[in-house]
């Protein structure tokens, strides 16, 4: 509030924290789905193919010993010519990665290998070379990966939407002066045009509705005091110092709670 014959209502902080909050949030989500869908879910799906074979190491290995006499020598080069069983599809997998890929070093070890503990080995393994120790327990097929990137697009929609009317209300105002109305979509509305003022929402939603008249006939305004102004007591209410100016200069129909007359 400027003076007594000017009245500006500026963006409310709730509005804008609200604004913000929301771009913030989403925008999150859109980098958070933007590395699941190009590289987080194949990298799990790389570990989940690669804890695998560990299993499958001591497997074989506990066979091998069973059927005949298993030297260090013999395991090893076994195990050296084994291969990961990757998928056919090589897009669930991380970029570059090479196919087909040999069995980690670590299981060619006849010492290590014969404990049999494939998780023991696969914890040490994935310490090494930061892999997760609790894999996945299924793979994601190349649908899933798809639909992270859609969801992105989603979110970014979704912040953009959200920084767009951040950026637009933290640049208007509703102004009221002796004679008009200013709205933030800057319409000029003089009091005398003015016909019918509904304030059923006011005391609820903080949200009034005005109809005026122009030369191309009847018009509808609307005034948010929410986003405009705010009811807050340590600000004076700017909101409720608006509408009593308004309603000061208004000479119409107004409608408030209680009445017979529908909402438009």
């Amino acid at each position: 509030m400027s003076s007594t014959e000017t009245i500006i209502c500026k963006p409310t902080p709730w509005f804008m924290l609200r604004a913000l909050v929301i771009f913030l949030m989403f925008g999150f989500f859109a980098a958070w789905f933007y590395m699941d869908g190009t590289t987080g879910y194949r990298k799990k799906n790389y570990e989940f193919y690669l804890h695998a074979t560990f299993e499958k190491a001591t497997s074989a290995f506990s066979k091998m010993q069973a059927d005949a006499t298993l030297t260090p020598a013999m395991w090893s080069d076994f195990a050296s010519q084994q291969t990961i069983d990757f998928p056919e599809d090589s897009t669930v997998l991380p970029a570059g990665t090479q196919l087909p890929m040999p069995w980690p070093e670590m299981l060619w070890d006849y010492n290590k290998v014969k404990t049999l503990q494939h998780n023991h080995l696969w914890t040490e393994y994935s310490g090494k070379n930061r892999h997760a120790i609790k894999p996945v327990e299924k793979p994601y097929d190349a649908g899933k990966i798809e639909e992270q990137i859609r969801v992105m697009y989603i979110c970014i929609g979704i912040a953009a939407v959200a920084l767009f009317f951040l950026i637009r209300t933290i640049r208007r105002r509703m102004v009221a002066d002796a004679a008009n109305l200013k709205t933030p979509d800057g319409k000029t509305i003089p009091f005398s045009s003015m016909r019918v003022m509904d304030l059923r929402k006011w005391d609820g939603k903080g949200i009034a509705f005005i109809e005026y008249e122009t030369a191309a006939g009847m018009k509808r305004t609307r005034i948010d005091g929410l986003t405009y102004g705010g009811f807050n007591q340590e600000n004076g209410q700017p909101a409720e110092v608006l509408m009593h100016h308004i309603r000061k200069n208004f000479s119409g129909e107004i409608i408030e709670y209680g009445d017979e007359k529908t909402e438009d």
